[in-house]
């Protein structure tokens, strides 16, 4: 369920709010809605998270590994670590600049051999003046004879050549072809031992920044210190201050009364007294009250242990429900249980996740520590994956016929491997998923706005949903078995009307309608994107077929090694095939089985996932 929350508005002597503040953190329960602000100490702290952010960046990429166990660090000593670090990166930084772009002058002017921009000047000094050029052969040929040329190599169509002179002039006469030597700053010779020196250097500055990575725990460490400090600070310097309307006021005020200063933030509504509480004994100015309409309050999920299963996924897809919308948190469970036991499609994975789900539950609390959420969760999907395994008799795709017969008894016919009429039963059984699920949406919405005749456009779409039910079972499974009947065809057409007429329904039926006019491609549409959703489903089939199609032909692939002497290779093959499947089959889930639940399930619950966590103001950052 979604916590009810309280908006608090708290005022506070403006000289006394870091104190206030402080106190307040302790406190630990306020969301603080955060304001725009800028200080010189905001600034400072922000600069330097960045550069601990950069030095445990670069530690991070560091592939030397210290033996030199983990050393602490304070505060100051940790920001002093940090800028060496950053220096010894600068520095490395620059060794590699000069090795890239010397070495591409190096290659630029490999062409040439080896060149010495001395000799040129020693030469020049000596009324000798050398023009190196390249041009075409044909132009080379073509040169006057009064031109003075050495040629230093010669190609089918590209000449090099030094033009030489006794005065510092080129001759007027060149061939638009020829392009001068761009003269380096550097000899070759003197370019080659500076890359040496550098490419030596490189690896004495890595084994330096390797030195740091025994501070990497306090570097982490002081990351945390710094976030907290910068939230303590952006709410600390975004308290507007309260000032007065009329100048003259505001003159006679700052000599009665000191300034103010305020914030305001949202508490789950039974511990708002805490905050009442603490700004009595404080001597701070507050209220509490429920949100208005207008309000972007947090949301603060609390479920049973049960349902807290699907947190972590939750956590990780990083979606939150309004706070106004309905929390999907039990559906979401059961549904997504279901999707990822069909998607996987085998009871012999089933069974081999929930022995790794038990090993890491029972190793993680041998060390006296709280087994995470995602192990109970992955348990859960494992024990629904080998259910599902048992109604198909579906063991890592081995055939029905060559598994015991204890696992084909208890095997549901309709859906038995065995049965040839399984896949077209399985494909209803998505059909019915969708049927519950999709209607399971629309019914509490019903019962949302039971007080309102907004709940006939409601009732519309889910009559919709189930007349549309039976088109796709018409259309997709068996048109004899399923006919399109008036019953059908007038459950749709009631359903569009009643929809149409209600479902914009705020106050005044007039402009409901008048709204729905205005949108009535959308509308026309949603009829069928109610067919498109339940056809949706039909994707629990194809992705479980296809998954068993993979591990059969595994199977298939290894069978004939396992009975000779190439055993080894042929577990191999089993081991890398099924292994391979497993990972498909997890992204399988996250596309289509997360996918049927955050948008065709969504849609249909009016579900918009705008929300975002409560995050309360507190000593410890994240908590």
């Amino acid at each position: 369920m979604i916590v009810p929350m309280k908006k608090i508005s708290l005022v506070v002597l403006e000289a006394s709010k870091t104190g206030a503040l402080s106190a307040l953190r302790k406190l630990g329960v306020v969301h603080v809605e955060k304001k725009e602000a800028s200080s010189q100490t905001l600034t400072s702290l922000q600069e330097s998270l960045m550069r601990v952010e950069q030095a445990t960046g670069i530690l991070a990429e560091s592939k030397a590994k210290s033996s030199a166990g983990s050393k602490k660090a304070g505060r100051e000593e940790a920001l002093e670590i940090t800028d060496k670090i950053l220096a010894l990166k600068q520095q490395k930084d620059g060794y590699l600049e000069i090795i890239s772009r010397t070495s591409s002058e190096l290659e630029r002017l490999a062409k040439w051999g080896p060149v010495n921009p001395a000799d040129f000047e020693f030469l020049a000094d000596h009324g000798i003046y050398l023009f190196p050029f390249e041009m075409s052969a044909e132009d080379f040929s073509s040169l006057s004879d009064s031109v003075r040329t050495v040629t230093l190599s010669r190609h089918k169509k590209t000449v090099r050549c030094v033009i030489w002179s006794d005065v510092n002039l080129l001759p007027y006469s060149l061939p638009a072809s020829a392009v001068p030597l761009s003269m380096p700053e550097k000899s070759t010779a003197e370019m080659s031992e500076e890359i040496k020196a550098a490419e030596k250097a490189v690896p004495d500055v890595d084994s330096r920044i390797a030195g740091f990575l025994p501070y990497r725990d306090s570097l982490d460490e002081l990351k945390k210190i710094l976030l907290k400090e910068i939230e303590f600070e952006v709410v600390r310097a975004g308290m507007p201050e309260i000032s007065f309307q009329d100048r003259e006021e505001q003159e006679e005020a700052v000599v009665a009364s000191p300034k103010l200063a305020w914030l305001s933030g949202f508490v789950p509504a039974d511990k708002a007294s805490i905050v009442l509480e603490a700004a009595a004994e404080n001597g701070w100015a507050c209220v509490s009250d429920d949100p208005a309409e207008e309000d972007n309050v947090p949301t603060l999920l609390k479920n049973s242990r049960l349902v807290n299963l699907i947190s972590p996924l939750m956590d990780f897809l990083g979606t939150v429900p309004g706070y106004r919308e309905i929390d999907i948190s039990l559906w979401f469970l059961f549904f997504f249980g279901v999707f990822f036991a069909m998607i996987f499609g085998d009871g012999g994975y089933g069974a081999l996740l929930t022995l790794i789900s038990i090993i890491g539950i029972i190793k993680t609390s041998g060390k006296g520590k709280k087994a995470p959420n995602a192990l109970f969760m992955m348990l859960y999907l494992s024990v629904m994956t080998v259910a599902w395994g048992v109604v198909t008799c579906t063991w890592f795709s081995i055939p029905a016929s060559q598994l015991p017969d204890v696992l084909r008894s208890i095997a549901v016919p309709a859906f038995s491997s065995e049965n040839p009429a399984a896949q077209d039963n399985i494909k209803v059984f998505c059909f019915i998923l969708a049927l519950i699920q999709l209607s399971l949406g629309h019914i509490v919405c019903i019962f949302r706005n039971i007080r309102s005749p907004k709940f006939l456009g409601d009732l519309g779409s889910l009559m919709m949903v189930v007349a549309m039910f039976f088109v796709v079972l018409n259309l997709v499974v068996d048109a004899e078995k399923y006919p399109l009947n008036n019953l059908v065809i007038g459950g749709i057409i009631a359903g569009f009307f009643l929809n149409f007429i209600f479902s914009n329904y705020e106050g005044n039926l007039g402009k409901g309608i008048l709204t729905s006019l205005q949108n009535i491609i959308s509308m026309l549409l949603g009829v069928v994107n109610v067919f498109g959703d339940i056809m949706s489903y039909i994707r629990l089939w194809a992705v479980g077929l296809a998954g068993s199609a993979i591990s059969a032909t595994v199977n298939q692939m290894a069978g004939p090694l396992l009975g000779g002497f190439m055993v080894f290779i042929g577990v191999l093959i089993l081991f890398f095939g099924h292994g391979l499947n497993l990972i498909m089959n997890v992204l399988s889930v996250i596309v289509h089985g997360v996918r049927l639940n955050i948008l065709e399930f969504s849609n249909h619950i009016s579900l918009t996932w705008s929300g975002f966590k409560y995050e309360p103001f507190s000593e410890t950052v994240g908590k």
